[in-house]
């Protein structure tokens, strides 16, 4: 049996506790997804984000531990349909140097009071790599974000 490893994708979902518009707005607004990109850490570490909210336009985080151990992700918007979709084309790169471009597509669709927000992630090199962002990047994000929605919904 022969995986093609040029489209490796994930697919996952998670209901979060807002709607769409505000979940979508959590997603891609500078300022709230400062807050939540460093909600969960014990220590402060480093965030710089930047958001050019367009089809064509950027948006560029910065981040890690401390100044010497950043990663940087760099999107291009290809489709926004506030609140429904975003597609952008993802460059990231670790602080080892290594380089990675993927495709991805978010959903934000309500849900039983909610927010059903699925995301489809292609163009991964291996099935691995696809792997870690399944169990690592994306559930640590939607914890994250999950956290930062809660909190914003107390009165």
């Amino acid at each position: 049996m022969t995986q093609n490893i040029d489209t490796a994708q994930l697919r996952l979902s998670r209901v979060l506790p807002a709607t769409p518009e505000e979940v979508f707005d959590a997603y891609t607004d500078a300022e709230k997804q400062k807050i939540w990109f460093s909600i969960l850490d014990e220590t402060p570490g480093f965030v710089e984000i930047e958001v050019d909210l367009r089809v064509g336009g950027r948006q560029t985080a910065v981040w890690g531990p401390d100044a010497d151990t950043l990663f940087r992700e760099t999107q291009t918007f290809l489709v926004i349909d506030r609140p429904h979709r975003l597609v952008t084309e993802s460059t990231g790169v670790s602080p080892d140097g290594m380089t990675m471009t993927t495709t991805v597509e978010v959903t934000f669709a309500e849900h039983d009071g909610g927010t059903l927000l699925t995301v489809v992630q292609s163009g991964f090199p291996a099935a691995e790599m696809r792997d870690f962002f399944v169990r690592e990047v994306w559930a640590g994000a939607l914890d994250r974000i999950e956290t930062y929605l809660r909190r914003e919904q107390r009165p």
